[in-house]
């Protein structure tokens, strides 16, 4: 009886969606603002797709966030419920959000230069609208970006992919498919420095396999920090271009709302 599931490889040294085993999904980045947030950004790898907002720093609503020498930063997940084929709704206490939440802190709070805003608070809001693996680098990555549109102070970027091994060849930013069926891990990496900021395992990965597909993900990880800033810099160039033209662009316009009401 034939088997029914996909193969990962096929004789061709091909993926299930035609990729090499080195090659990256595509990214889109749009920076369209959405409603109050000080900067969002939607981000996608492949079908992933994720929307962060970021809102901050501004004062702590409660007396309980406020920490006297440096920022609090404050991270939550929403998970659509058609995020994936399952349809599944997810509660504020749902284990996997609760999880991608303290993960995204956890990296980013070594990365934001919290120490230049005392007694304030940082809020990170992300979405996940469509997922097809590598949610959290796309997590990750969305939330540098957006960070770094509202003006947050950083020592560096994160830039961050997810890596795997079939039988014994590596694979680079795995889909659902993928990540369900060899082990893999999760590599953070600052580009600048080459500081990785986070590492997550989800499955056991022999040492030796562990160093290869590790060494090959922070290298991806400063092919993506190109595409990131490429995005970014062009943002910046079409914000210079719409202030020398007189052209109100989607920030002004929001502003302007906002002192209407």
């Amino acid at each position: 009886m034939a088997s029914s599931r996909i193969e990962i490889l096929n004789d061709g040294a091909l993926r299930s969606d035609g990729r090499k085993q080195y090659e990256l999904r595509e990214i889109d980045i749009d920076f369209s603002l959405q409603g109050s947030a000080d900067a969002s950004v939607t981000m996608r790898h492949g079908l992933t797709e994720v929307l962060v907002s970021v809102l901050g720093p501004r004062e702590a609503k409660l007396r309980s966030h406020t920490i006297h020498d440096r920022a609090n930063i404050n991270v939550e997940v929403h998970i659509a419920a058609f995020s994936t084929g399952e349809r599944r709704k997810r509660t504020r206490g749902d284990k996997r959000m609760l999880e991608l939440a303290s993960l995204v802190r956890s990296t980013f709070e070594p990365v934001v230069q919290t120490h230049l805003y005392p007694r304030s608070q940082i809020d990170i809001f992300i979405q996940v609208v469509q997922q097809d693996g590598g949610l959290l680098p796309a997590c990750l990555n969305g939330t540098s970006l957006a960070l770094a549109t509202a003006g947050v102070a950083m020592f560096d970027f994160v830039c961050a992919i997810s890596g795997g091994v079939h039988s014994t060849s590596p694979l680079l930013d795995l889909n659902t498919q993928e990540e369900n069926d060899v082990p893999h891990i999760s590599v953070a990496v600052m580009p600048r420095t080459g500081r990785v900021t986070l590492v997550t395992m989800d499955t056991r990965l022999h040492l030796d396999r562990f160093e290869e597909i590790f060494r090959l993900a922070v290298d991806a990880g400063m092919v993506l920090h190109d595409e990131m800033r490429a995005a970014l810099a062009k943002r910046t160039q079409s914000l210079i271009a719409a202030v020398g033209s007189g052209e109100k662009t989607d920030y002004t316009k929001e502003v302007e709302m906002e002192e209407l009401q």
